[in-house]
């Protein structure tokens, strides 16, 4: 996003919308990388630890 965008979805939106759209695709990410990583250790477990 450039800073004209981010500029102007707060002129239209409002800056209490746009922070938490923000952190929404923050949270988003975050969550598929845990989830990358619990199937990484689950499948760890499943070979038998090692």
């Amino acid at each position: 996003m450039t800073t004209e965008s981010i500029v102007s979805m707060i002129g239209n939106l409002g800056f209490p919308i746009v922070v938490s759209f923000y952190l929404l695709i923050r949270l988003e990410q975050n969550i598929k990388r845990l989830e990358q990583t619990l199937q990484a250790l689950i499948d760890q477990i499943q070979k038998g630890g090692n």
